[in-house]
């Protein structure tokens, strides 16, 4: 899932300056099970810059929304009516998020109210991990389904550096070394054979190939329509 926080108020607040009809839009998807962008974050979002414009003295109409997901736009074109005339819209979703809101209200400014962060996990309750960087060349089939290239703060390939010490990463903070980990799960699974091989230095053009990646599924469409004939 995508993991993101909440802006600084006093960052939304500046953004906000000259507007005054608000539309604030969570989004129900990764962020608000990250505590982020749900309905809870929308209304106290809300109440912080009702709050904010009444001590200036100034006026603010703020109306309170959802979407399920704002990154597609079938979920969008709903709210269409309920975005009506607003003059700018926070959208609490990821960064595609607001890039989708923007890209479908092009008349109305569209502020962040998040700081996108990574793609993770909770490993405990309240608690969020990064565990992919979709880098676009996995590797997890022979490091026993952990990832080293996102849970390792050098990306290191080919085991650890010296800095681990009794299975945790010289970065601290009671991080565990990857490559720790990596091995005690290939050694529960009797495949420590496959990290023997040297890994070759990796294709880091499928995740940064100075151009925004895409994916076409349309060739699985006509398999289905050929296979269902």
């Amino acid at each position: 899932m995508i993991v993101a926080e909440a802006k600084p108020f006093k960052e939304i607040k500046e953004n906000l300056a000259g507007y005054k009809k608000v539309c604030i839009l969570g989004c129900e998807a990764c962020v608000s099970i990250c505590h982020a962008g749900g309905q809870k974050q929308v209304q106290e979002l809300a109440s912080q810059l009702k709050l904010a414009a009444k001590l200036e003295g100034s006026d603010i109409e703020i109306k309170e929304g959802g979407i399920q997901r704002q990154c597609e736009w079938e979920f969008i074109e709903p709210v269409n009516d309920f975005v009506g005339n607003h003059d700018a819209i926070i959208s609490l979703a990821c960064g595609i998020g607001v890039q989708f809101m923007a890209e479908r209200y092009p008349q109305i400014k569209v502020l962040p109210g998040l700081n996108t962060t990574f793609m993770g996990a909770p490993t405990e309750p309240g608690v969020f991990w990064e565990r992919c960087v979709g880098c676009g060349n996995c590797v997890l089939a022979e490091t026993g389904g952990i990832c080293p290239v996102s849970r390792c703060a050098k990306n290191l390939l080919n085991g650890p550096c010296g800095g681990s010490q009794k299975g945790e990463c010289e970065v601290g903070n009671e991080t565990p070394c990857v490559w720790q980990d990596i091995y005690d799960q290939l050694d529960k699974q009797g495949n420590l054979k496959l990290i023997e091989p040297i890994t070759p230095a990796k294709d880091w053009s499928t995740s940064t190939n100075n151009q925004p990646r895409r994916m076409n599924l349309n060739h699985l469409k006509k398999v289905e329509t050929v296979a269902a004939d």
